[in-house]
């Protein structure tokens, strides 16, 4: 099977597109490396943030629908998103989400980690990691977080199964994961040394509630892959595992394949190239409104049905 290199990107659903680009960008001071539509459904905006060159591990992605039904994290979802800060940040952050009236817990030391939790406006349930191994990812100098205090790359994510055994079977056979023992009370599977977005933890819940999607919930994780033929490779193996694995499907950015896992949680494998500057040049990622060519001749009654978005003006 082609090798997995980690976590791509992580795909949630929220609520007011508005909302979600002041707290993404505003507030966590990543960039909005593009500005484009759910390429299943354009009626909706598809915003995605990350580093300064929108680099593969620190991709959060979103489909606004406000007036959808709230999701509800458990079984067979991911629940959590952990990301990674330098050492020493955490005070920094809680100042900051106090000035921003956001939702946030009592931090805490766990495995040698400073770990902040903490809440997007839709409830979106995220977690700061500081570590003395902090991986940077490239600092977008247009950040209104100081760089010394910046957000890096995907730490991690937590999935929530009601068992863990077939979902464990997947990880190490299919995935190259391997388990490594317990982290406050979750399995925890490293890919190599275990880096940022090398990391999933497993909660195992039998007796919870199934998870539902919605707004302020997780769609979909997204494992790295290095370009479209060791996809296509995996994407065999995956089948002959009996996996139900979708066609490669041209998201612009990147190749996908889509696969729920055996737990339920839905899964894609995204390649690498060719990237976010493949439409507008690097200095100018997210200025626009971008569509893939199937829906250029419709842009007029798109960009009519899509809610007006103020971009920082920082962006313009």
């Amino acid at each position: 099977m082609g090798d997995i290199l980690g976590i791509h990107h992580v795909t949630a659903i929220c609520g007011p597109a508005q909302e979600n680009l002041d707290f993404y960008v505003g507030v966590l001071g990543l960039r909005l490396v593009k500005l484009t539509v759910n390429f299943d459904d354009p009626s909706a905006y598809h915003l995605y943030y990350g580093d300064a060159v929108g680099s593969p591990g620190t991709i959060l992605t979103f489909f606004p629908y406000p007036e959808g039904h709230p999701g509800r994290p458990g079984a067979g979802q991911a629940s959590t998103v952990h990301l990674s800060v330098p050492y020493g940040s955490v005070p920094f952050w809680i100042d900051r989400f106090t000035a921003h009236e956001i939702d946030f817990d009592r931090p805490q030391t766990i495995d040698g980690a400073e770990r902040l939790r903490f809440r997007a406006p839709d409830g979106l349930q995220l977690e700061l990691v500081a570590r003395r191994c902090h991986a940077a990812a490239v600092y977008w100098e247009g950040s209104p977080v100081p760089k010394q205090n910046a957000i890096g790359r995907i730490e991690c994510v937590t999935l929530v199964e009601r068992k863990l055994g077939s979902t464990k079977s997947l990880l190490e056979d299919q995935l190259g994961y391997r388990p490594v023992g317990q982290t406050n009370g979750k399995q925890a599977f490293h890919l190599g040394d275990g880096g940022p977005e090398s990391v999933l933890y497993v909660k195992e819940d039998p007796t919870g509630p199934s998870g539902r999607q919605g707004r302020g919930g997780i769609h979909h994780i997204a494992f790295r892959i290095a370009n479209g033929e060791a996809q296509v490779d995996s994407r065999l193996e995956l089948v002959k595992a009996g996996l139900n694995v979708s066609a490669v499907m041209d998201r612009k950015y990147f190749r996908s394949i889509y696969f729920r896992e055996p737990g339920g949680v839905l899964f894609e494998i995204a390649t690498d190239p060719p990237g976010f500057a493949v439409d507008e040049a690097p200095d100018s990622l997210g200025h626009s409104l971008k569509l893939p060519p199937q829906y250029e001749l419709f842009r007029g009654r798109i960009e009519r049905t899509l809610p007006s978005l103020r971009l920082p003006t920082f962006l313009i």
